[in-house]
């Protein structure tokens, strides 16, 4: 690719980046030497997958607390790591997470990239991430961030992962020159706090360079990936109680949802809503909520029936003493009515045929 040398059109990241970085809790103060604790770059680099920094921040300083090192992380149990990351989403980075860290505790730290990629869990971007920050490797790591500032820096037509090879390559001087730790994270910072979606370009310490700029086009590169339209869906959420116990799913081994409890989630097409019995008791509700996923749009209604006994379960469904519901790892959707529960509700003026409700939870008679 007839691009400029790498080293020298970034030079000028390096002093803005010493200049301008965000304090970060696993950022490291001195840049030119190995990070003094690998751990705390690992677990940083898969929470931030798919998150922002302000939600990470807090999480990584309590999992820093609770989960202190790769041997405390890889004796945990599954359902204390999944509560420790409730609220992040993506759970499977959690159980990532640790299987890397039994690795590490069991063996060391690989002595390459090839043996970091071969962690569970860490791809190309994150295996090079954790490489150059935590080992001062010049690995390049290409983030949605990172591709985005090099395709405004060198005017890449069209998706710039389709030359990730090429920039990979073009960008290694630059980090052997200027200090793998320093440059990877200043391109990270850079496309962060600048080089957004709507650029900052006045504040850019590569604007006097950059080619989308000097061509005016900073807002066609790169192009606006397309979206497919996430299916909706409408559903009850039910929280059945009785003799003190809660009905919930346990955690599946795989999914979207694996490693959490779930609430009881019947779909409205099957279960139509229809004028409800405006006693007090047995059912309350709540307002309900969209739910929104990568891919699916939930519309949650809310409810929770009380009975006097319980029923038998169905397969796939366990009663939980109330006690022990406040300690389960629950995704998003499920947290918001668990902490429902604890404010008042009001009678439906809606709702789904109760008996139909409790014949989809129970086990089959005889």
């Amino acid at each position: 690719m007839p691009w400029p040398a790498s080293a020298d059109l970034l030079a000028p990241l390096a002093p803005w980046f010493d200049r301008v970085r965000r304090d970060l809790p696993w950022r490291a103060r001195e840049l030119d030497a190995p990070h003094p604790d690998p751990y705390a770059v690992l677990v940083s680099e898969l929470m931030l997958q798919q998150t922002q920094v302000a939600t990470v921040v807090p999480y990584f300083t309590r999992w820093m607390a609770q989960f202190p090192g790769p041997e405390a992380l890889a004796e945990a149990d599954e359902d204390t790591i999944h509560k420790a990351w409730e609220g992040l989403g993506y759970y499977r980075r959690a159980r990532f997470l640790k299987a890397a860290a039994a690795s590490v505790a069991a063996e060391g730290w690989p002595g390459d990239l090839e043996g970091l990629a071969g962690l569970p869990g860490l791809g190309p971007y994150t295996a090079a991430a954790v490489g150059s920050i935590a080992f001062q490797w010049p690995a390049p790591a290409l983030d949605g961030n990172a591709f985005r500032v090099l395709a405004r820096l060198l005017l890449i037509e069209g998706d710039p992962r389709r030359a990730a090879a090429d920039l990979r390559a073009w960008l290694a001087p630059a980090l052997a020159a200027h200090g793998p730790s320093r440059m990877t994270q200043a391109i990270m910072e850079l496309g962060a706090t600048v080089c957004g979606p709507t650029p900052a370009c006045g504040a850019c310490p590569l604007g006097d360079r950059c080619a989308a700029r000097l061509a005016g086009r900073t807002g066609a590169i790169p192009p606006a990936a397309k979206r497919t339209k996430p299916k909706a869906s409408l559903l009850w959420l039910v929280a059945f109680e009785a003799e003190g116990h809660l009905l919930l799913h346990p955690p599946a081994a795989k999914g979207l949802l694996a490693g959490l409890w779930r609430w009881p989630a019947l779909g409205a097409a099957e279960f139509p809503p229809q004028a409800a019995d405006q006693e007090p008791a047995p059912l309350q509700a709540w307002p309900g909520w969209t739910q929104v996923y990568t891919h699916r749009r939930e519309q949650v209604s809310p409810l929770h029936l009380r009975l006097g006994t319980r029923f038998k379960a169905a397969e796939g469904l366990r009663w939980v003493s109330l006690a022990d519901v406040g300690t389960l790892p629950l995704g998003k959707r499920d947290q918001r009515l668990r902490g429902l529960m604890a404010t008042p509700g009001q009678p439906p003026l809606e709702a789904p045929d109760l008996a139909a409700l409790i014949r989809a939870c129970a086990a089959p008679s005889g």
